[in-house]
């Protein structure tokens, strides 16, 4: 039996998406995510954070204040009993069409090579346009949160399958855990 696999999106879906978090101090958990991402653990999934940080390449922050602020969320989840297997991001601007940057599937390939896992049966959970396509890219099962850009009735919708949308990330976790 392969490894199953939840990938999410991080600002907007696991915690507050300020418009660029550039500092550890501005990192807050929305609420329940660390409930979600424990009952993924629970249930025997490995959770892998897929995110796109243009914020590095807008000067916004550095990878060295970005790798300060993965651990922040880290020990954020750890003290709800949380653990993610691991964070995969793009610090290039989109208009340097990096592979790596959602919706293009790098950072899925990257996933799959490291932690010896498959895309096939895998979850995307997120809350934009970019993380539905990523899913979609990679043939997983997509589930749209309605805690960051989506309020769940944009045009673009329509254009991509969406398995689930949920009022957060603990909504999810509960569809795939029945789902799965």
């Amino acid at each position: 039996m392969s490894v199953k696999t939840v990938f999410m999106d991080r600002d907007g879906t696991i915690n507050v998406d300020t418009n660029y978090v550039n500092s550890p101090q501005q990192l807050s958990l929305l609420p329940n995510s660390g409930r979600a991402v424990k009952l993924l653990n629970q249930k025997k999934y490995k959770v892998v954070v897929v995110s796109n940080q243009s914020g590095v390449a807008r000067g916004y922050l550095t990878l060295k204040t970005l790798g300060a602020i993965h651990r922040k969320l880290r020990q954020l989840l750890k003290r709800e009993g949380a653990v993610l297997d691991a964070i995969y991001y793009c610090p290039y601007h989109p208009d340097e069409k990096a592979p790596c940057r959602k919706p293009d599937i790098g950072m899925a390939r990257q996933a799959e090579k490291e932690l010896k896992i498959s895309l096939q049966g895998s979850y995307m959970i997120g809350d934009s346009r970019a993380d539905i396509e990523f899913g979609n890219n990679i043939g997983a099962k997509t589930i749209l949160v309605l805690t960051g850009q989506s309020r769940g009735n944009e045009p673009w919708l329509q254009k991509y399958r969406i398995d689930c949308v949920a009022d957060d990330l603990l909504g999810a976790a509960l569809w795939i855990t029945n789902d799965g």
